[in-house]
């Protein structure tokens, strides 16, 4: 039931039907009402300098935009590097240190899946999750980062950084629940807006291929994979975050007479452990130099 209320709501914001389009006019009032407290609490809000540089990689709809790839790129190529998220999907609360700039210090369970990603992709860089960024940011600054990036921190106006804004598409420009927009860039709000194919592009490399893969996926807006897919034998599509069990993989190879599991990096790091017979779609992106000379032109202030 769960997984058929998440994937209608995707499908209400993103590519509705007749009736969720009516609904989404119907909640066109609570939708001005949640944008206007939204508005108030950035308009209350007085931006900290930490004393550290802080760049946030964000995006202001629900769902999935390409974040944790561009995140990875960005933080990949500043030595001192700090990646401070939320941690969502994760089975443990407040401040957790993922890893260290030497070594992962808790498994995939308490960090959740994207800071395992970052943890496993940036050798030499300081992952750590927290609810209260501020918190976060500071931990990072006492392991011995020089740069910070925070992953979805657009909203965390309290916070003096460097916003970078993915430029999704949406027919549906409303706020919630109207329409998928958490948040307005306000017009006194300084933002960069980076465009896919220009500002960066996706790169997807398939390792282990095998003759019969089955493809799982827990991502937001899993059609999204649609472009970078090999023929597969089905596609099983889970709820963003989704903690798979052993059983679940094992059924649908089963069921499939497949050769392989076929995931994303984001649902690898997750099933790694259960040693059944995986295909990788590993994703990165290549981003223009543009954005980082944006960086350390922000870093030289």
């Amino acid at each position: 039931m769960k997984k058929k209320i998440v994937f209608w709501v995707e499908e209400y914001f993103y590519d509705p039907n007749l009736f969720q389009k009516s609904l989404s006019i119907l909640f066109l009032p609570l939708s001005f009402i949640y944008c206007f407290i939204v508005y108030l609490k950035y308009k209350m809000s007085k931006p900290y300098d930490f004393g550290i540089d802080i760049v946030s990689v964000g995006n202001l709809s629900v769902g999935g935009s390409g974040k944790t790839p561009l995140v990875t790129a960005l933080a990949q190529h500043y030595e001192n590097s700090a990646v401070v998220l939320r941690g969502y999907g994760r089975a443990s609360r407040g401040l957790v240190v993922v890893k260290n700039s030497n070594e992962v210090l808790c498994n995939v369970d308490v960090s959740g899946d994207e800071a395992m990603i970052y943890a496993q992709k940036i050798p030499h860089a300081i992952v750590i999750v927290s609810e209260n960024r501020a918190e976060g940011i500071l931990r990072a600054k006492e392991l011995g980062a020089k740069i910070i990036f925070l992953d979805d921190g657009y909203s965390k106006h309290n916070i003096k950084k460097l916003d970078f804004l993915i430029d999704v598409d949406s027919v549906n420009s409303s706020c919630i629940p109207s329409g998928p927009i958490r948040e307005r860039l306000w017009s006194k709000k300084e933002a960069v807006i980076l465009k896919e194919q220009i500002d960066f592009k996706r790169v997807v490399e398939l390792k282990n291929k095998s003759d019969k893969m089955s493809l799982v996926t827990a991502i937001a807006k899993p059609g999204r994979l649609d472009s970078f897919l090999p023929e597969v034998l089905s596609k099983n599509y889970f709820e963003d975050h989704h903690l798979f069990t052993k059983s679940e993989l094992e059924d649908i190879l089963r069921r499939d007479g497949a050769d392989s599991i076929l995931l994303t990096y984001k649902d690898y790091v997750k099933v790694e452990s259960f040693a059944l017979p995986i295909s990788l779609l590993d994703l990165h992106v290549e981003v223009d130099e543009r954005v980082f000379n944006i960086i350390n032109d922000y870093r030289r202030k």
